[in-house]
């Protein structure tokens, strides 16, 4: 999806967080990792002993948001709900010391301070403890964050509703938040813990995992099917204007108002800890949206946040001098990602047209890519959704234009186009001709070069056949592979 996106949009996106001012309001607690080593079995039950080293202290929950909003260059205000002891003094301190985020903490001396607790030992997770109250908060307590709302929303461009079922979120107050939001004309973007997706009506976006939006819809999600069903039927009972699905290891799914589904793959190679990984998501598309960006390039860069967040340790954050490195590996990977098998292709092919999208199919040697063909395949890709190129196979090309042919290998010149923009999908081709090619792929629009006739293109009768159209695009004249070729020949004898 990298690949699809403009990189530099991307990054000047990255570039805008600094200028990105968020409300989060959310369920707070404190993260405590402890770490230690185990070498032997408690003679007084089957259970390991731990031997501790040390423990860490961070943000976690709707602090965790702000927390990774200040990594990402943003500036936060953070409403919450705390005890009154000592970790909620350590997780006022833990706020303090992040220059870019204002606290605005309300303490309740009815309720302990949410305190998860992990124990690590030699690198694995074997235990969590939770020290928490789940009751509701008394109505004086909602009031004080209802005034906390309102005097911040002037200030703030996006709102972030942090719902880790710790007793804060209740229906009313969310809805009121909402609401707020709406007079104040500022996009609400919610994490969801309860099943009931009706609570956060009036949300702008819903970004539920995957368990998330299976106990919200009621039925088993084991297939992409099943998700793209549970995600439309979110979407079509009002509950958001937009949601994001977060499916771990198989990425995220976007479903926008219009219709419209995204999937993205996965970006990361190597799941490290998935700690806070949701929180990163959120905060991430919380100042891409507040720096301008589309849904789209929003949740693209959510999923590149993800990525590298879950390749480290505990509660982690990234930054925007990491996303941007990460952005140039996931962009190379895309490019080789979209030349395709030729079976891939045809499920491709396939999959686009059922969303009805409209595919196109060029194809050439493309040895020595120039102006001309770069010319050729961006006016191509204007005239379809998706655009297919078919490349000659080396032995093809030796056939077709002599011995000494092609100057760079079939890989090599798929890999070249598959980095421009206006490319959607590579496939190799090892006959002389696309027409078997053009056969399988089926597409809508079959398009060359206006040194042809439509007579005389291959495949034109086999794409006419099931109603599609043939299109002839006029060539940047002075370009020729074979010519420039013939003149590197030329300066070599010389």
């Amino acid at each position: 999806m990298v690949a699809t996106l403009q990189q530099q949009r991307l990054r000047e996106i990255l570039s805008e967080f600094h200028s990105a001012r968020v409300l989060v309001v959310g369920d707070l607690m404190l993260d405590r990792f402890v770490y230690g080593s185990i070498s032997r079995i408690s003679p007084e039950a089957p259970v390991p002993v731990i031997a501790i080293d040390r423990s860490e202290d961070m943000p976690g929950g709707a602090a965790n948001v702000a927390r990774n909003i200040a990594m990402l260059g943003g500036v936060s205000t953070v409403i919450g709900v705390t005890g009154d002891d000592q970790a909620g003094l350590d997780l006022c301190k833990q706020l303090g010391a992040l220059p870019s985020v204002k606290s605005s903490l309300i303490r309740d001396c009815s309720r302990p301070t949410t305190v998860k607790v992990r124990y690590l030992a030699d690198r694995q997770h074997v235990l969590r403890t939770y020290i928490e109250s789940t009751s509701a908060i008394a109505q004086s307590i909602a009031n004080q964050v209802i005034a906390g709302v309102m005097a911040a929303l002037d200030d703030v461009d996006v709102v972030v509703v942090s719902d880790y079922a710790k007793g804060l979120l209740c229906e009313d107050l969310v809805r009121e938040i909402c609401r707020l939001a709406s007079i104040a004309r500022r996009e609400v973007i919610v994490d969801p813990k309860s099943a009931d997706f009706a609570r956060y009506s009036g949300a702008s976006v819903i970004t539920p995992n995957r368990q998330e939006l299976q106990r919200a819809c009621g039925f088993p999600l084991h297939s992409e099917q099943d998700i793209i069903r549970a995600g439309q039927m979110m979407l079509e009972n009002d509950f958001c204007r937009d949601l994001l699905v977060t499916r771990g290891g198989d990425g995220m799914t976007l479903f926008e108002s219009g219709g419209a589904v995204h999937h993205l793959k996965a970006l990361t190679k190597e799941v490290f800890d998935v700690s806070g990984a949701g929180d990163t998501v959120i905060a991430t598309l919380a100042l891409a949206r507040a720096a301008g960006a589309t849904m789209l390039e929003g949740v693209t860069l959510a999923n590149l946040a993800a990525g590298i967040v879950v390749g480290k340790a505990g509660t982690a954050a990234t930054t925007p001098i990491e996303m941007s490195a990460t952005l140039d590996q996931a962009s190379a990977a895309a490019h080789s990602c979209k030349v395709l098998t030729r079976s891939h292709a045809i499920h491709l092919c396939q999959q686009w047209k059922s969303e009805g999208l409209n595919v196109g199919f060029t194809n050439g040697c493309f040895d020595l890519l120039h102006p001309g063909h770069v010319s050729l395949l961006q006016q191509a890709r204007c005239m379809v959704d998706r655009l297919v190129v078919g490349v000659n196979s080396d032995h093809s090309v030796s056939r077709l234009k002599g011995p000494s042919r092609p100057i760079q290998s079939e890989m090599s010149r798929a890999t070249i186009l598959a980095s421009l923009r206006s490319v959607d999908a590579v496939v190799v081709f090892a006959e002389d001709t696309p027409l078997d090619l053009i056969r399988e792929l089926q597409p809508d629009v079959l398009i060359k070069g206006g040194d042809y006739t439509i007579d005389t293109v291959v495949g034109a009768e086999l794409v006419s056949s099931w109603g599609g159209r043939v299109a002839l695009i006029d060539l940047v004249d002075g370009y020729s592979t074979t010519r420039t070729v013939e003149q590197l020949m030329l300066g070599v004898r010389g």
